[in-house]
């Protein structure tokens, strides 16, 4: 048997470890072959393809970002390209696909499935915004170095009595600005799923500021004043429609400035937090879903994605898993709250 591997999307911490564990399991429990195909959905589109042995994955486990490489590429937008994807996998003899993705790669992958292509998925985003998995790998890194960042601009705000923007990831879901602002102790959070009251913002950091401290404001990228339209850097959209977002940070840092009197400034975190060395847990979680990726295969259980429910590993169907958006709970924000001003 062969079978092919992919990562789609944004670059994460972990994709290294899912590509180990596949191919560790793959050849040396069932001794098929394991093809990849570089950078995403182009590779099985294009016939980008090589073959990944033991000793291809030998050093990768604690190495970021994907030796396949990555890419936006959706088929779909493609002349015949579900058509050229199912003409590569056949000359290939591809038997199975096992694609590592987000949202739009595992919407490819469930459209795919409807179409015949045995495929099975694996949830990938910093974001942590799929629905039906508990955590998705990269997501504990991303924070962690969101909270180290933090830690460390505290310092110097305090040093210059300013207060400090920390703009993270977070298009439609803030589980990084939630996590991360809560771990580093920010004294205001802002959220996509929440829009902000810019008034509201600048009394808690008038607040701060009476008290001989200097405020830290974590935002999302996606996070949007209750007044205004979502701040766009550019009107730029990739493959999949998605705006280019960014600039909230810089627009907010501006405006506490102007309103307040004090010096703001505002820091963008942006691909930092999805570059370098995973976490362990996120290894692990990797590694476990790499392994359960191939009993799914093993199985011919095609058209789900595995999931991390409490400390099981389960099957979802690609149709659930890319349903709907996991976003913060207003419930889970009201807890962040408490520690706001």
């Amino acid at each position: 048997m062969r079978i092919g591997v992919l990562t789609g999307g944004g670059d994460c911490p972990g994709l290294n470890a899912v590509i180990r564990a596949v191919v560790r399991k793959g050849i040396e429990v069932h001794g098929w072959e394991v093809l990849g195909f570089r950078n995403g959905w182009l590779g099985p589109l294009e016939g980008l393809a090589k073959p990944i042995g033991l000793d291809d994955v030998e050093d990768i486990l604690a190495r970021g970002g994907t030796i396949l490489g990555s890419s936006r590429t959706n088929p779909y937008k493609e002349e015949n390209g579900p058509a050229r994807i199912k003409a590569v996998l056949a000359e290939h003899g591809v038997d199975a696909l096992v694609a590592i993705g987000g949202e739009d790669t595992l919407g490819v992958a469930r459209r795919l499935t409807d179409e015949g292509v045995n495929v099975v998925g694996v949830p990938k985003t910093i974001d942590n915004d799929l629905a039906a998995t508990d955590y998705t790998f990269g997501f504990d890194t991303a924070v962690h170095i969101a909270t180290e960042a933090i830690d460390r601009l505290r310092t110097t705000a305090e040093s210059h009595h300013r207060a400090l923007v920390v703009e993270v990831m977070g298009r439609h879901a803030g589980w990084i600005a939630l996590h991360s602002g809560l771990a580093g102790g920010a004294n205001v959070i802002l959220v996509p799923e929440k829009p902000f009251d810019v008034r509201r913002v600048v009394e808690l950091v008038q607040r701060r500021f009476e008290r001989q401290y200097a405020p830290i404001i974590v935002v999302a990228e996606g996070a949007m004043p209750a007044d205004g339209a979502e701040v766009l850097q550019t009107g730029e959209k990739d493959a999949f429609g998605h705006v280019r977002l960014g600039g909230v940070g810089t627009w907010l840092a501006d405006e506490i400035a102007h309103r307040t009197g004090k010096e703001s400034r505002a820091v963008v975190l942006g691909h930092v937090q999805r570059g370098g060395t995973p976490t362990a847990y996120d290894r692990v979680l990797a590694t476990r879903f790499g392994l359960h990726a191939v009993d799914a295969v093993h199985e011919g259980d095609f058209g789900v994605m595995v999931a991390l429910r409490g400390t099981d590993i389960v099957r979802v169907k690609l149709a659930e898993a890319t349903a709907e958006l996991k976003t913060v709970p207003l419930a889970r924000y009201a807890e962040a709250e408490v520690f706001f001003g």
